[in-house]
């Protein structure tokens, strides 16, 4: 995995992750620029179906700063790039309830292609969440312990 351009740290807090996978990423060359200075943001960011394919929408990648007047839309729908057979089978498992396709990562890989790290995930519930916080407390106590005995 190459430079990280934005990172979604809230997804892994709100939704348990079932299973990941690298998909591209159809952008316009101010987008392209924009996300090499590491601006974007896809904390509120999803993937969903529409005619036939997947896209990413409200991502948010701002304008480039050095770009013309005319550049890109911030929050439009971006066409991910998938093989029919995954599209079909990631669109049947977001008809299932409570899966979402959730981006973790935009990053650029070894040859400067921009990626996008989708999970498959499952919405937590409230008492989830603070399961989970009490166990991450719990390794945190444990690991300081440790570092006192020994």
């Amino acid at each position: 995995m190459g430079k990280i351009a934005a990172r979604n740290r809230k997804a892994r807090h709100d939704y348990l992750i079932e299973d990941k996978l690298e998909v591209g990423i159809a952008l316009v060359g101010t987008e392209v620029k924009s996300l090499r200075e590491g601006r974007g943001s896809i904390t509120e960011a999803y993937a969903g179906e529409k005619e036939g394919e997947l896209f990413l929408f409200n991502a948010y990648i701002p304008e480039y700063q050095s770009g013309h007047r005319f550049g890109h839309e911030t929050r439009r729908p971006r066409k991910l790039l998938l093989h029919r057979r995954e599209i079909d089978r990631l669109g049947g498992l977001i008809r299932r309830t409570g899966i979402t396709l959730v981006p973790l990562l935009i990053y650029f890989n070894d040859r400067g292609i921009a990626k996008v790290q989708l999970a498959v995930a499952r919405g937590k519930k409230k008492h989830d969440k603070r399961a989970a916080e009490k166990e991450r407390e719990w390794q945190r106590e444990r690991a300081r312990l440790m570092r006192e005995k020994g």
